[in-house]
């Protein structure tokens, strides 16, 4: 069994499109955005050398024709300061997002996702940015809404 790569989110027009997709799935702390596109391809202006001697003749193949349907999952997230003051507790959501989109990745139909903090987990309740309690709440959270997304 072999586990697929999960690209990531780069540009800014890829995360304004997913976002502007009504969410697929709520939780108390997380919201998920699915989008069944590619992503952008870069915008790299043409040399004024290319340009001259552009040709269809010898057009490279592309593999991301309107034939072809997407396949590959392409993940970014959203994590707000103002949600996750502190850049530990961040950096543990990022990864707890990743591993959590790695688990449910069968389940996922491919495409673009997206990954949102909408609420900031209670300090009373998680003091520690970086606490395991903290680790364990997130990751059962986003493996259950990353399950209801695949529904």
């Amino acid at each position: 069994w072999r586990r697929r790569m999960i690209g990531r989110l780069l540009r800014k027009r890829d995360f304004e499109r997913t976002l502007a997709i009504a969410p697929c799935s709520r939780s108390a702390h997380f919201a998920v955005h699915h989008l069944h596109a590619w992503p952008s391809a870069a915008a790299k202006p043409l040399s004024k050398v290319a340009a001259e001697q552009l040709c269809t003749a010898h057009a490279p193949a592309d593999d991301r024709s309107v034939d072809n349907l997407v396949s590959g999952h392409w993940l970014g997230h959203v994590l707000p300061k103002r949600h996750a003051r502190r850049a530990v507790t961040r950096n543990l959501l990022r990864r707890q997002v990743r591993e959590a989109m790695l688990r449910q990745q069968s389940l996922l139909a491919p495409g673009l996702w997206l990954v949102r903090l909408r609420q900031a987990f209670p300090v009373k309740d998680f003091p520690s940015a970086n606490s395991a309690s903290l680790r364990a709440a997130a990751a059962a959270e986003l493996d259950q809404l990353l399950a209801r997304a695949g529904r």
